[in-house]
C-alpha cells in the first residue's frame, strides 16, 4: 500500500547504509534513524527523553550517494513519504512494516559540517538546481 504522506524527520544513523542492487542493477540503500525528542514534564520540571527509531529506504543516485556519504552516528535530515509493506512468513503469519522511502537525504549541520562535491550524471546534470549556474 502506497501512501502520500510526506514527513521528515532528523536523528542520528543507527547503523552505517547497507546498500544492494536489484536484479536490474537498481541501487538501493537501507539506513536506520534514531530521533530523539525532548521535553519538560510540567509536573516535575524534569527533561524527559524518548527516541523514535525509523526505517529509511533510498534507491538510485540517492542510494549510491548515501552509501558513499554517511556513516553510524551522522546527524541526518530525511524527507520523503511513508510506505507500507506487507510479507508472510514462513509460519504463514501476516508482518506489515511502515518505512519512510527518501527523496532527499542530507547532513544536518546544526552540530557539523561538510565538504559537498558534485557527481557527474549522464547527461550532464550535476544535481544543483535546475542547470541554471546562478550567474
Amino acid at each position: 500500500m502506497s501512501s502520500a504522506t510526506t514527513t521528515t524527520i532528523v536523528g542520528n544513523l543507527t547503523r552505517d547504509p547497507e546498500i544492494r542492487y536489484t536484479r536490474d542493477g537498481q541501487a538501493t540503500a537501507t539506513l536506520g534513524v534514531a530521533a530523539n525528542r525532548r521535553w519538560q514534564n510540567r509536573e516535575t520540571n524534569e527533561w524527559e527523553e524518548s527516541t523514535s527509531f525509523f526505517d529509511v529506504v533510498t534507491w538510485q543516485d540517492l542510494a549510491e550517494n548515501v552509501a558513499l556519504s554517511l556513516t553510524k552516528g551522522m546527524r541526518v535530515i530525511v524527507t520523503g513519504r511513508l510506505e507500507q509493506r506487507s510479507w508472510e512468513t514462513e509460519d504463514g503469519d501476516r508482518r506489515f512494516k511502515v518505512e519512510i522511502v527518501a527523496d532527499e537525504v542530507g547532513p544536518a549541520l546544526r552540530f557539523a559540517t561538510v565538504d559537498v562535491h558534485r557527481v557527474a550524471r549522464p547527461g550532464g546534470e550535476s544535481g544543483f538546481g535546475s542547470g541554471d549556474s546562478g550567474d
